[in-house]
Parts: C-alpha cells; structure tokens; sequence
C-alpha cells in the first residue's frame, strides 16, 4: 500500500519547522473519536508485530539459542527460513480476528498496536524479517468491523530509541538519537503512515515514537522536542492541509511538569501526551505493600488531571494491574525478578515470585481480588484524565498482565466502567 511513496521522496517532501506552524488550518479537524470529552479505554497488542521475551517465552526458547533476546537478533542468530516461518505463524495466530471481537465485546473502544520501524524500512545489513504491513491493515479492517479506533505506534525506531528489546534490539544504551540517518528514516515511515491514514476513521492516533529514553541524557531529550515538533507537521499536515489524525507524543520518562508549555493547545491542534505507569521496575516500586501500590496508583490523580485539563489531553498508554516483576524475561531474556532478588547476585529479596505470576488459574482468591483493586484504582485515576490503555491484551505465561485472562478469570469486569471498589481512592 505504501509501494508509490519511496523513502527518498518522502524525505524530501517532510516539513522544516522552526517555531509555531503556518500550514493551511482551512480543512475542517474532525477527529474520529472525542478525545476529552470521553475516556479512552483500550488494551495494547503487545508481542504481536514486535515481539517481547516475556510476551511470547516460547519463541525464543524454541530457538534453543539463549543469544536470541530480541527481534532483531531473531533474525540474526538463526536460519532464516525457520524464522520466518515462525514469525508468519505467530502473526497469524496471536492476534485475529476474534480477538477484536473480544475486546469490543469488553467495553473497549481503542486498541494500540505497537509495530517496528523494519515492516517499512529495512537497510542492507539489518536482519530484521519484515512483512508485518498486511497484519496491520488487516487488523485496522477488523477495528473497524467492530467500531474500535486504532493507535499505530512505531514502537522502534532505527538505532533504538530505549535499548530495550521491545524497541527490536537490545543495546546498552539508545543509538537512535547519535546518527541524523536513523531520525530521517523515522520520519519518513511516519510521513508514509500520516499520509495513508490522514482522514481515516479508524486510525485516529499515530504514537510516533514509544518511550525514548530520555533518562540517558540531554542530546536524546532534545532531538526527541524536535522530532515531537517534526512530527506535528507529519502527521497534523501531510499533504499542507489538516489531517484528522491525533499525534501522541510520549514524555520521555519525564515528569508531566517537564513539558510544561510545550506545544500548547492555543497553537497545536490535536495533540495528546503519552504516560506510562508502572510500579515494578525499580526497588522501590517492588518494596511497597499492596496497600502502598494502591496508594501509588491513587496518587497519580492529582498530576494527570492537571495536565490533562492545563496542557495536553493525557493517555495513560501502558500500565498493569501486575505490581512485580516476576514473570519471565520481564527484564529481559535471561535476566531475573527484582521482587524475588534473582535479577543479580547479592540482590535484596522482597517476596517470594510464587503465585505472583503464571496462569490465573493458580492465583490465589486473595491475589485476584488485589489484582482487581489495582485494575479499579488505576482505571479510576487515569479516567480523571483522558482514559487508558492497559498492557496487554495476551501472554504466553504471565496471566497477571493479560486483560484477556483477568475478563476470564474475573479480576478485570466484562463492562470497565462497573466497579466493586468504586472508592477505592477516597
């Protein structure tokens, strides 16, 4: 679908942009889905069109090659034909078409599907294995069978913009950012994506960029506030006139506070912030007791509602009802729990990962009703601001994190808005 647009003619038509924008505002913005006015309630396809260890164990075991830790090194470390047999099988079995029937029949009316930068644009000596492309249009068919709206999300850039393995390579620390090349590139698959989706009534948000690490420094934090403003233009005006497309920007681990100002409303149309919640990635997160997270979850109220009412619309596009870390590769392939101490030696222990992780079926009555406190404390708080999307729709062995385990084993509602705990905030 993309085949008449090449990268090169894509480069050269995106916009310069300096400050405040000047394009043609006369096209009516009619946004496919009341952003503001109603909340966002969603679930993520995580694992599908960019794989993650945790997600999906058994792909990489099965590999029987413990350097296999991320998508590209899946391309990289075995035969090729195994692997795209693979990859093919699981796009055509992980996420289909009952699936969007499912989610709809939840009370959802988003979904987010994370897709890598290497299903449009894969450079000579990268291994990546593409053909993701049609599984996205064919879910984007499905969406709309079902009356949901889509957020494509480019959930890796070239170089990686995290180093995480669900950006498709896991390095030490992010390249995307060191080499104009790899920025020009991302532009241009989101120029490509803008301009196939510009008055689409499905598509209705473009995420152009999931989580850069802005935690590693002044030289990604300020070529991210530049691609943000880039975007705008790609997105917002891909053919010089308004689009009907949302861009969502993602706040780079930074505090809501520290953007700010930052392309206010009075002069950016149609524009939505990005936070993701998690309370299992630092020791201090893992150490709380289930009273704390609660506590942890509530607590964020008071920030998204400001934000969201002052700034930018504000989605909450990741969080769990999960509070450790204890499902498998979580951290990554071959790395461990901090909440058992088993990420390194010497590690403080904060609990035990037994019952913790795994199907539902083994969790205990006490664990699914916490799991079903943390799911209303987090849906009602976010809702304060312009809704939530939760990560993620399905797993392998991590029941805790699955919407679609937590509907079938009863600690997520068949209907999101009817709660057991309607004041579990105060």
């Amino acid at each position: 679908m993309f085949s008449a647009l090449s990268l090169a003619s894509l480069l050269a038509a995106l916009p310069i942009v300096s400050s405040v924008p000047m394009w043609d505002i006369q096209a009516p913005f009619s946004p496919a889905f009341p952003y503001g006015s109603k909340p966002v309630r969603g679930v993520n396809l995580g694992g599908w069109l960019v794989l993650e260890p945790w997600i999906t164990p058994s792909l990489f075991d099965n590999t029987g090659n413990p350097a296999i830790v991320d998508e590209w090194t899946f391309g990289l470390y075995q035969d090729r034909g195994a692997a795209e047999a693979t990859l093919t099988q699981h796009w055509n079995t992980w996420i289909t078409v009952s699936d969007f029937q499912e989610i709809a029949a939840a009370g959802l009316n988003h979904v987010r599907i994370p897709i890598g930068y290497w299903a449009f644009d894969v450079a000579p000596g990268e291994p990546y294995i593409n053909g993701q492309q049609s599984y996205l249009f064919q879910a984007i068919g499905w969406a709309q069978t079902y009356d949901l709206k889509v957020i494509i999300d480019l959930h890796g850039a070239p170089g990686s913009q995290n180093g995480f393995d669900n950006s498709g390579q896991r390095l030490s620390s992010p390249q995307w950012q060191l080499n104009q090349t790899n920025i020009d590139r991302t532009n241009a698959i989101i120029k490509q994506l803008s301009y196939q989706f510009q008055h689409s009534q499905v598509v209705s948000i473009i995420a152009v960029l999931n989580e850069p690490a802005g935690f590693d420094g002044q030289q990604i934090l300020d070529t991210t506030r530049q691609y943000w403003i880039s975007s705008y233009g790609n997105i917002r005006y891909p053919t010089g006139q308004q689009a009907n497309t949302y861009l969502l920007i993602h706040d780079a681990f930074q505090p809501l506070s520290y953007w700010n100002n930052f392309m206010p409303r009075n002069q950016y149309t149609g524009v939505a912030m990005d936070t993701h919640i998690y309370q299992m990635f630092t020791d201090q997160d893992v150490s709380l007791s289930e009273t704390g997270h609660i506590q942890s979850a509530c607590g964020n109220a008071g920030t998204l509602s400001n934000f969201d009412n002052n700034q930018l619309y504000t989605i909450v596009g990741e969080w769990t009802p999960a509070m450790t870390d204890c499902a498998k590769y979580l951290n990554g392939r071959g790395v461990g729990a901090r909440y058992d101490g088993s990420i390194s030696p010497g590690a403080p222990v904060y609990g035990s990962c037994i019952g913790q992780t795994g199907s539902g079926s083994t969790f205990s009555s006490d664990f699914k009703t916490f799991l079903r406190q943390m799911w209303e404390a987090q849906v009602i708080t976010y809702e304060q601001a312009s809704g939530w999307i939760q990560w993620t729709w399905k797993t392998e062995q991590a029941d805790e994190w699955s919407y679609f385990a937590g509907l079938q084993y009863g600690w997520i509602p068949q209907d999101p808005t009817q709660h057991n705990y309607p004041n579990i905030c105060g």
